[in-house]
């Protein structure tokens, strides 16, 4: 089969401007950003309408091997089979981080005839919006130790000459890090301030920019306004008698906002079968909330019958966020999840060895998908089982599969040929997941907004399988300082690794009686969450011994070249 480049330069690509009508969307609703991408108003939300809204369909997985399970290429599959069907239907996705496609994952176009194109386009840059967010995160950045530089070098004179009320910022007590868009373990942790005259040394560190608040706010804001309260409440720092210092306090919100103006606006693009696709923000689901923006949905649910999303990671990662996090702030409510398998996740989520035999490995790694169909079920909707189909798979397991899915509570099961196929090979799968979006579902989210921090966090970590917490003397100490500023009670973002649904990688299948180990929490006050830093996870990943951008070039005639 050909690659994914070289199927998606072949593509026929459609106008834009028939793929913007076919969604709805009038002239002045959007405008080019090159030839095939376009940037999509605010302006597409309408205020009132008589059109009924559409379904909100969301594709989650099983947990995932390292090199992904075809979540991505299913979610374009399904959009692409209800099209197939004659259903006006629209997907919403999240923007490619750098840090992957150099690294390890390559890509996050979808692939082979179920991808978003030109892939390229998609995976490298897009629209900047990622850098917009860079650029706005390291800004504050910069203010706060431009500050702290002129209070401490200026003293009492501060005031005076500057007009600027002082802030007394406690360089011990900086809360808000670097971001770059890249995988870089070095810049973990760095010293600032070296050198005379260049500010008072601290500590600092960098995370990967979809870590950053920014993009969370990105993502969760409803609109330019509601995006400039939340940059104004991103609390940057303690002073020295432990008061908070925000964005809003330093005076750079404003600015903030300004760099990030373009970026509240989707990105337009097309499937290789013309399907509209809605690009927007790139939260990672493990460090992060993991899903497109509230503000995607509205415009795709606004317009189209069926809209398509999906949520990083497994259902214990992206799925849970999406519904304990998103869907709290947006007041949507999904109608059906898909959940995507492959017979090779299974067989590596069996804990078993070389010595097994692959229907033992498959046996014994079914107890992951069950989990997974139990964990969906407990939001009150609907679980329909994609099973992506690759070509080695053996037909007999994958027809036991199918059977085990149903027999487990599934709605449904389908095996999607998508990959292979396009529209037509996940025509069957978008069938199913007709079905169940008519059927009458009651969603539910795992835990109050009332509930303490505690209570929180013991529903989730009792959800995953453990049978208690271990909080570190750190995280002990961060929740009592949020509690003290009055923000302990918001929703939880758990940081874990993807590939369990514990915390540790090397605990498979669905584990249970483990103790969740937590480290920090960091408070993201403008985005409305805690993230919750479990184990040895990252918010800076670091590139490996063979990483992707080594097959990354540019042939004679300027093509770009081994991009997966």
């Amino acid at each position: 089969m050909r690659s994914d480049m070289d199927i998606s330069r072949s593509a026929s690509l459609q106008p834009l401007a028939d793929i913007a009508a076919r969604l709805g969307l009038t002239p002045n609703q959007w405008r080019l950003y090159g030839s095939h991408k376009a940037k999509v108003s605010l302006s597409a939300i309408p205020e009132q309408t008589d059109r009924p809204r559409g379904k909100l369909v969301v594709v989650t997985a099983v947990t995932p091997t390292p090199f992904g399970e075809g979540k991505t290429v299913t979610t374009i599959g399904v959009t692409q089979g209800l099209q197939h069907l004659g259903q006006k239907v629209c997907a919403c996705i999240r923007q490619p981080s750098l840090g992957p496609v150099f690294g390890v994952k390559g890509g996050a176009a979808g692939g082979g005839f179920s991808q978003v194109v030109p892939m390229e386009d998609l995976n490298l840059h897009m629209t900047g919006d990622i850098h917009a967010v860079t650029s706005a995160h390291n800004l504050a950045a910069a203010a706060i130790d431009a500050r702290l530089h002129h209070e401490t070098r200026m003293g009492e004179r501060f005031e005076r000459q500057t007009g600027l009320k002082r802030l007394n910022i406690d360089p011990e007590r900086i809360l808000w890090r670097r971001v770059v868009d890249h995988n870089d373990r070095a810049l973990r942790q760095i010293q600032v301030g070296l050198g005379q005259g260049n500010g008072p040394e601290h500590e600092n560190g960098f995370d990967i920019t979809a870590a950053s608040e920014l993009m969370a706010i990105l993502a969760l804001c409803r609109d330019l306004k509601d995006m400039r309260k939340r940059i104004g409440q991103v609390l940057l720092a303690l002073d020295v008698d432990g008061k908070p210092v925000s964005a809003e306090d330093l005076g750079v919100a404003g600015a903030m906002t300004a760099i990030m103006r373009d970026a509240i606006e989707p990105t337009l693009m097309q499937t290789l079968s013309g399907a509209p696709c809605l690009v927007h923000a790139g939260p990672f689901a493990n460090i992060a909330h993991g899903n497109s923006s509230i503000i995607a949905d509205r415009i795709a649910l606004a317009h189209a019958d069926f809209v398509v999303t999906e949520g990083g990671f497994g259902s214990d990662m992206g799925f849970e966020k999406f519904c304990n996090i998103k869907c709290r702030q947006s007041g949507e409510r999904p109608a059906a999840a898909v959940l995507v398998v492959t017979l090779r996740a299974l067989k590596a989520n069996s804990g078993l060895g070389d010595e097994a035999s692959s229907q033992e490995k498959l046996a014994a790694g079914f107890a992951n998908l069950a989990w997974h169909i139990s964990n969906v079920q407990g939001y009150g909707i609907p679980a329909v089982v994609a099973i992506n189909h690759f070509a080695e798979d053996a037909q007999q397991e994958l027809l036991w599969l199918k059977e085990q899915a149903l027999a487990a509570g599934a709605f449904g099961c389908e095996i999607s040929d998508a990959f292979s196929l396009g529209a037509e090979g996940a025509a069957a799968l978008a069938a199913v997941v007709l079905k169940a979006t008519a059927q009458q579902s009651e969603f539910k989210q795992l835990y109050s907004a009332d509930d303490s921090f505690g209570a929180k966090l013991m529903t989730l970590a009792e959800r995953y399988g453990a049978a208690g917490v271990l909080m570190s003397p750190e995280a002990d100490a961060d929740l009592a300082e949020l509690t003290r500023l009055g923000l302990d009670k918001l929703p939880l973002c758990m940081a874990k690794t993807p590939l369990s649904i514990s915390h540790d990688p090397a605990l498979k299948g669905a584990p249970r009686g483990f103790e969740l180990p937590v480290r920090r929490l960091r408070v993201s006050a403008g985005a409305g969450f805690i993230t919750v830093l479990t184990g040895n996870v990252m918010t800076m990943p670091g590139l490996g011994p063979k990483p992707g951008y080594l097959a990354i070039d540019i042939d004679d005639d300027g093509q770009i070249v081994g991009l997966a």
